[in-house]
Parts: C-alpha cells; structure tokens; sequence
C-alpha cells in the first residue's frame, strides 16, 4: 500500500486495526501521522516505545476499553525493537517460527473495536544490506496486512511536491531556483519542507532567488555545483570561472563537478543522437527510457544541445575525463586543473 492509498482510506473514515510503516522516508510519515490523529478524538492518542515496552503490554494497552473515547489511536515506534535476536532468531524465522509474534497475529484474530494500531518501522531501507533486515521486520508483522511502504522520493517527485508545498505556502521561486532547492536538500522531502517554512518567514511576498537558498539552507553551497554545471552547459565562461572561484574559496570537493557535469553531457549526446529538439520532446524520450526527467531539467539539456555540435558533446566528454583524471594525480592545485578544463571547454 502507498501512503496515499491510505490516505484515501482515512478520508472515507476507513481505519485499519493495525497498519506497519515501513521505510525511512519521514515526510510521508509525518502527514500520515497527523491524518491519523486527526481521525480520532483529542486526547484519544497513546504512544509506546518498543525500546522502553514490551509488545505484550502495547497489544494489553489496545485491549483496554477506554471510558472516554470510542475511537483510539496507539502510536508504536522502533516497531524493530520487538524482533528476536541473535542467528538462532532468524533461522527459526526462516524455518515458520517467529512465536514471539503470536500474540499480535492472535489479537488481530478479534481486534478492540474502534482501535488503530500503529507500528512504525522507519530503521532500514529497501535497499542494500537494509533490505534483508527489512524483510525480517515484514515477516515478524506478517499478521498485519496493511503494511504502507515508505519510500525516499525519487528527484522528480521530490519536484513536484516541493512545488506543491511553494503553493500551498504563496512563496514565489523560479524553476532553476526549485531545482536548486531539491538537489541541494538531495531530494529528501522532510527536510525541503523545513526549509520552506523557514523560507517562507524569510522571504515573505517577495520572490526567493538562489541567493537566499544559499544563505538559509543548511549544505546549500552544494547548489553552486549545479549552477556551475549549468553554466558550463550553456557554455558561460564568465560565469563558470565566478562559480569555480566561489567553490574554491568554500574549499568544495571539485571532482563533485565532473560527475554532474558528465551526466548532463552524455544526456545531451543521447538527445542529439536520438533527434529530440524541444525540452518536451527530452523529457517524454528519458522518461520512457525510466530515467527521471522533469521540465527545468529537460531545458537544462536543451540549452546544452544548443551550444554543442556532436563532436563538441564528444570532446567534451573527453576533457571531463582528462579533468577528473588531473585531479587524481599529485598536482599542484585542483584550481588549476578546474580553470584550464572551463577555458578548454567554452572555448
């Protein structure tokens, strides 16, 4: 289940006995929580630790009939806490043991009416070595069948709900200065929604540029990155050799630069070759391909499409490896190797 699948439930007032969050993304986490807490009375919200509680006593607490409120709502956090440890734990798992959640699989079996449970296992991702734990996590709850998977927001959709949340808040921000904000924020949608409150006091009526996205958010010198690199691909030498001094003086990791900049090059040299001219066009052909594409982006490769032939994009792609390579070698400073790469390439 999605969390807007569940969304949609709590609005036809359809609350499930037990639901598990599973996944870190906390954006997601915190509207469900607070559409949750708004289905159920004031003060009909209770909330255990499984660090600091055993199960037993959370499903003992579920089971109580409240005198005041018809309708509850027990919020269950580190739902991981609660699994067996140890290599015995898990091979016992794996072979259909997992006794220790018998009793949550039995209060499911008839579940106090008018009580939601809510565990929320936000430790582990769905990748990586995360992933194995995770399915740990999935099969000790396994008797709950609402389970919503919170996953981190790919970059376009991290996008397009920063732009809904900019609405919502009436703040004012051009489509280079957003994609700034997302990519500087690494797409993570709690924290952009932080700093757009905070923007939002900042800024009042007037429009935010990337200059006060530089000077409120935290690891912001990150969206000098991208401005150089899209200078670069509007091949701007004055203004890439202003940002490469800036990201020199803020002592930022240059080699950061090549990587971006070498994705955006092979992106326009893919476009070139596959005949896309417009920014609609690149992004209906990289979407169909699966790789996230949005508007401002698509022009980003538009505009470098432009200003490079074919054997340009090549050569270019050519001088990004000989840069990165320079870099890696003793040398005797990376300004050096950075401002010849700009002078070669926008030349």
């Amino acid at each position: 289940m999605t969390p807007a699948q569940l969304l949609a439930r709590l609005k036809k007032q359809q609350l499930p006995a037990a639901c598990l969050l599973l996944g870190p993304e906390a954006y997601e986490r915190r509207r469900l929580k607070q559409a949750l807490t708004a289905s159920v009375p004031e003060g009909a919200m209770a909330e255990h630790d499984l660090h600091e509680t055993a199960l037993a006593e959370v499903l003992d607490d579920a089971r109580a009939l409240s005198l005041f409120a018809a309708e509850r709502l027990i919020w269950v956090l580190n739902a991981e806490a609660a699994l067996p440890k140890g290599r015995s734990s898990e091979e016992g798992e794996e072979e259909g043991g997992g006794s220790s959640a018998a009793p949550l699989a039995s209060y499911l079996k008839d579940p106090t009416p008018g009580v939601t449970l809510v565990f929320e296992a936000s430790r582990y991702d769905f990748e990586g070595d995360d992933k194995r734990k995770q399915d740990r996590v999935r099969k000790f709850y396994g008797a709950i069948t609402d389970v919503v998977e919170l996953r981190r927001f790919a970059p376009h959709e991290a996008r397009a709900e920063t732009e809904a949340l900019l609405r919502r808040a009436g703040i004012s921000m051009d489509a280079d200065t957003i994609d700034l904000l997302v990519e500087a924020l690494g797409a993570d949608m709690a924290r952009i929604a932080v700093e757009i409150e905070k923007i939002a006091l900042f800024a009042g009526p007037r429009p935010v540029t990337a200059d006060d996205i530089a000077a409120l958010v935290p690891d912001a010198r990150a969206t000098t990155i991208f401005a150089l690199v899209n200078a670069l691909g509007r091949r701007d030498r004055t203004r890439s050799l202003e940002l490469l001094d800036t990201l020199t003086k803020e002592g930022e990791y240059l080699p950061l630069v090549l990587a971006f900049l070498s994705t955006q090059f092979r992106m326009a040299l893919v476009a070139r070759e596959a005949g896309l001219k417009s920014p609609s066009q690149i992004q209906g052909h990289f979407s169909r391909l699966g790789i996230p594409m949005w508007g401002s982006r698509a022009e980003q490769i538009q505009q470098t499409i432009t200003r490079f032939t074919p054997p340009q994009l090549q050569r270019a792609l050519k001088l990004i490896f000989q840069a990165d390579r320079s870099l890696r070698d003793a040398r005797p400073d990376d300004r050096i190797v950075m401002e010849q790469f700009v002078l070669e390439l926008t030349a």
